[in-house]
């Protein structure tokens, strides 16, 4: 891409968009969730490992069994979302390697080392947790990513017998803009870059 995106789209993507903690009363299609993911899984990961799995909560059934999870304070807005996605990754990614990065024999790189195993399973899913709050926006919905829940409690209720592990919680709708408040600080380029 040689092109930057026109002012709207980085006002949709970054500028005006927000972290939503109210909702409307209004259902996001399982079309859209599909729509949503085909975009995010082009997004570049280590390898092209491409470790993240995505729950996305979206029934009365669902949401009951994800509130014991949740700490108090995140509990309400999750309840309220009409999706909730558990973005976790599969601690078994290296076995799609072949798959996925076929020109070189990469899952060997990752046998019998857990510890790297698990630290680039955490890497990349967080990297593509970030791409799907981007696609979220991109396609029209709000997002509110958080922590703040019990991620042994949520693995046992979600991924018992598997080899997925909880990473991070993203609520997806149409958020209520009435419940924002003002937009948080962030710091100054000075602060937080360094060029070298």
């Amino acid at each position: 891409m040689t092109t930057p995106l026109d002012s709207d789209a980085l006002d949709a993507l970054f500028r005006q968009a927000r972290t939503h903690n109210a909702w409307l009363d209004r259902a996001v299609p399982d079309s859209l969730l599909q729509e949503l993911y085909a975009l995010v899984r082009l997004g570049p990961t280590a390898v092209n490992s491409c470790p993240a799995r995505f729950v996305f909560v979206r029934s009365a059934e669902g949401k009951q069994k994800l509130a014991p999870c949740l700490s108090k304070g995140n509990l309400d807005k999750t309840m309220s979302a009409p999706v909730t996605a558990i973005v976790a990754y599969d601690e078994n990614f290296p076995d799609t390697l072949p798959e996925l990065f076929p020109h070189v024999d990469a899952r060997s790189w990752y046998a019998g080392q857990p510890a790297l195993i698990a630290e680039n399973a955490l890497r990349n899913s967080s990297l593509q947790a970030g791409y799907l709050i981007l696609a979220a926006r991109a396609l029209g919905l709000d997002t509110g990513p958080m922590s703040g829940f019990d991620n042994r409690l949520l693995d046992e209720t979600f991924f018992a017998g598997t080899t997925w592990k909880s990473n991070l919680l993203i609520n997806l709708g149409y958020g209520d803009t009435d419940a924002l408040r003002d937009r948080l600080p962030r710091l100054p380029f000075e602060r937080a870059c360094v060029l070298a």
